[in-house]
């Protein structure tokens, strides 16, 4: 079951459930969290609330997306109570990629292995804990509150002073905390979590820099758990020409830490569990345009498809204005 929210022909949200391809209207609900907020209130499964609520009449999805009345999958009313976060160092590439990075790690001397690669062994062999138990913990980041979220079809815009803007494409968890100060995951989604990767190769301490950048994230949300094994493609378009693709492989059986450990480890924050706000969490990628020298350039569309998520990502990207910012003393 596939979740989005809309903007319907009367420009008013709308949510919309995909079953076995068959996209309907959610009856008496406007939103995924309203939908999730019943579900925690009465103790029952997303599922029992649709059935309960009913279905209505079919949504032609792809037209929605088409005209960009597709929204962010999970929003709240206030963007500064949604905690835009991620996770690198997570995934363990290609086989040919994986088995270099595994002879790297196995003939150097500990003392001469990057930070960086100090930080993937690691997950390499802890990051897989037992159920229950807790693991090594991920390189974490942020990206910014709700207001950094590019809906999906939407502009990722490129600030000014960025040296680089370039896709990441990735898995995405979506959560709400409840009344009790507990998480609540809706699912997962696809998401573009857009970098500026030449301000992190000028040194590894930009990384936080690199990351204060727009994302998005959808047009759908996979409720319930991640595909272990997740295949799809990557792409990027220039006009009607494709000039970069690769696969995009994700899911825990191509991860070094588990989805729950690095869960964990996000919410073990207490000021990452305030009742009501909502958290996008990227889980990391071993696919990037970068790494084979490409250089996005303004106007080009990124695509993300994977078929366990409906309908493709797709974002152009474009370059903003130098703001002026004058800062006043009183």
């Amino acid at each position: 079951m596939r979740l989005a929210q809309i903007v319907d022909e009367s420009d008013k949200r709308a949510l919309v459930v995909t079953a076995r391809g068959d996209s309907r209207l959610v009856k008496g609900l406007r939103s995924t969290r309203d939908l999730m907020l019943e579900a925690i209130a009465e103790g029952a499964p997303l599922r029992k609330i649709i059935a309960d609520r009913g279905i209505g009449k079919p949504i032609n999805l792809a037209a929605a997306l088409k005209e960009k009345r597709v929204l962010l999958p999970l929003d709240h009313d206030d963007p500064a109570h949604i905690f835009v976060t991620g996770t690198g160092l997570t995934h363990l590439g290609s086989a040919e990629g994986r088995d270099k990075m595994h002879r790297t790690l196995a003939a150097a001397d500990a003392a001469t292995l990057t930070d960086s690669m100090k930080m993937f062994k690691l997950g390499l062999e802890g990051g897989k804990p037992a159920p229950g138990a807790i693991g090594v913990q991920p390189e974490w980041f942020y990206k910014g509150d709700g207001s950094t979220l590019a809906q999906p079809g939407g502009d990722l815009v490129s600030p000014s002073f960025a040296l680089d803007g370039g896709e990441e494409p990735e898995i995405v968890g979506l959560y709400l905390i409840d009344d009790d100060g507990q998480p609540v995951r809706l699912g997962f989604a696809l998401g573009n979590e857009f970098s500026d990767h030449m301000m992190e190769r000028q040194n590894y301490l930009y990384l936080a820099h690199s990351k204060l950048r727009p994302s998005s994230v959808g047009p759908e949300v996979l409720v319930g758990d991640a595909p272990i094994d997740l295949r799809g493609a990557s792409r990027i378009r220039r006009g009607k020409e494709i000039v970069w693709e690769k696969p995009f492989i994700s899911g825990e059986q191509n991860m070094s830490h588990s989805i729950a450990n690095l869960e964990a480890h996000h919410f073990k924050y207490a000021q990452f569990r305030q009742p009501g706000d909502v958290h996008v969490h990227f889980f990391g990628t071993a696919t990037l345009s970068f790494a084979d020298g490409f250089r996005p350039e303004k106007g080009d569309v990124f695509e993300i498809e994977a078929e366990p998520f409906g309908l493709p990502l797709r974002n152009r990207l474009t370059i903003a204005k130098p703001d002026k910012v004058k800062l006043r003393v009183l």
